[in-house]
């Protein structure tokens, strides 16, 4: 790996794009293209911001030195914590149905969505702790929680609308083919997210 592909492997490490990574070390979208492109090298003064802002030494950038603590680091994959959240988030759509089918009042959602916000949060909040993956593991997550997190907000609004209710699932209203709209949009909107996600994918 030499110093274009560990700057290339740091900026997505982050999430960003060429632009704003530009705009963070104050250079133009074309200086990083060339440094990833391996036509020209950033001058010292730039080392020495990009250090600072990925946390990385300058012996990193410029040689693929890592020091002990920052291999540490590097061992923690950010894939590694779309499991226990995706869990979390799923957990939370059960206990609200079954809260909802038990007792049928509004905290089931309260409840469910509180659990999904844990799940999210243990989510991002591991993210901070790696480096490795951290844009394809995000991809992932949403692409795969899309299917949960859209499901109660969803159900609540249909419910409002067809069936005078507020329920975490959708409830069967009259006509009965009304209840297709409620798929229909649902999975609507779960593919396009997925969509535009690999999207934006082909594009980086």
């Amino acid at each position: 790996m030499n110093i274009a592909d560990r700057i290339q492997q740091l900026r997505k490490s982050k999430g960003l794009s060429q632009e704003e990574l530009a705009d963070k070390i104050g250079v133009s979208r074309q200086a990083v293209s060339k440094w990833e492109g391996e036509q020209s090298l950033p001058d010292m003064d730039k080392v020495i911001i990009m250090s600072d802002f990925f946390e990385v030494t300058t012996d990193y950038i410029l040689k693929g030195i890592e020091t002990e603590k920052q291999a540490k680091k590097n061992v923690l994959d950010a894939s590694m914590f779309i499991p226990f959240a995706t869990a979390l988030n799923f957990i939370g759509l059960v206990v609200s149905w079954a809260v909802w089918y038990e007792e049928q009042v509004p905290m089931a959602i309260v409840v469910g969505l509180i659990i999904m916000a844990v799940g999210c949060m243990t989510f991002f909040v591991g993210m901070t702790s790696s480096t490795l993956n951290k844009e394809k593991a995000q991809r992932l997550f949403v692409s795969i929680n899309v299917w949960f997190l859209s499901f109660i907000p969803l159900s609540c609004l249909y419910n409002m609308l067809f069936t005078n209710s507020l329920a975490p699932y959708p409830l069967v209203p009259q006509p009965i083919m009304v209840f297709a709209i409620f798929w229909l949009t649902y999975v609507a909107v779960c593919l396009t997210v997925v969509l535009i996600i690999a999207k934006t994918k082909r594009r980086k």
